[in-house]
């Protein structure tokens, strides 16, 4: 029985789990959306999701030290990578800092060829002005 037990594993021991969530969290931060399976999308989904709300509750605070606390909650879950930290609180968290929640949006894409998995597209849902 699955009583009570959170999260996917996705057919990986653990250390291959949190590799392929720091992978596909940093590549949609970085692109804005990628193309990915639905078991994997709805994984990557939450962690994202919580980032953004970080980065969106350290513009609120009036204490300096606590938009530090923020950036380096951040950049720990994020395997240190300045660049994608700053791209994070400068860039993606003012786009929704009149929205809730719901920053994210998948697309069904329809099975893959090789072994039907079902496809989807997992993208931020306001996306950068080109």
């Amino acid at each position: 029985m699955r009583h009570r037990v959170y999260g996917k594993k996705l057919g990986r021991n653990t250390a291959e789990r949190k590799a392929l969530k720091l992978a596909l969290t940093r590549a949609l931060l970085e692109h804005g959306r990628i193309e990915t399976t639905r078991a994997k999308a709805e994984f990557v989904r939450s962690n994202v999701e919580k980032l953004i709300t970080l980065a969106k509750r350290s513009k609120l605070a009036d204490n300096p030290a606590r938009v530090i606390h923020a950036q380096r909650l951040a950049a720990s879950r994020l395997n240190n990578d300045r660049v994608l930290v700053q791209k994070l609180f400068m860039e993606i968290a003012p786009r929704f800092e009149n929205r809730v929640g719901g920053y994210t949006r998948i697309y069904k894409l329809g099975p893959r060829k090789g072994d039907s998995a079902e496809m989807v597209l997992l993208e931020l849902t306001e996306r950068a002005e080109a």
